[in-house]
């Protein structure tokens, strides 16, 4: 968890998160991947994993915009970035680069969908994940 904050601040940082908000961009991140780490340690897989542990950041990260007098993006899109797929990404762009230079194979085209749409999952888990929060609580017409 803790070096989950590391990124979480960095992002935060590049994204000109205010000073005093950079403390509860790193909480959250660290959060975040605690309980998406947790959650993959109880088997669940890791776009479901990925999925709620956004809605978590979300739901916490629009309590602290109340708080602290900020929009809720301060706080939630720098703790969801160290979430993001890079393995499966990298694995799916190696495969396609192999590909690509030595022709096709079975074990590389399915290395690269496989991880490609595993990737792409789990970038649509997070951003409709991080979403949802804010659809529910600041939705004003009725349910029905």
């Amino acid at each position: 968890m803790a070096l989950a904050a590391i990124p979480a601040v960095g992002f935060a940082m590049v994204f000109n998160v205010p000073p005093r908000a950079l403390p509860w961009c790193a909480l959250l991140g660290a959060l975040s991947h605690g309980s998406r780490f947790v959650m993959l340690s109880a088997g669940i897989d890791i776009i479901w994993s990925s999925f709620f542990a956004a809605i978590l950041a979300g739901c916490i990260g629009i309590r602290w915009s109340r708080w602290y007098l900020a929009h809720p993006k301060v706080f939630t899109v720098a703790a969801v970035i160290p979430m993001f797929p890079g393995i499966y990404a990298y694995i799916a762009m190696i495969s396609a680069l192999k590909l690509s230079h030595f022709g096709y194979s079975e074990p590389l085209m399915t290395a690269l969908v496989t991880h490609f749409l595993k990737a792409s999952f789990i970038v649509g888990a997070l951003s409709v994940g991080l979403s949802l929060p804010g659809l529910w609580i600041y939705r004003k017409r009725p349910r029905v």
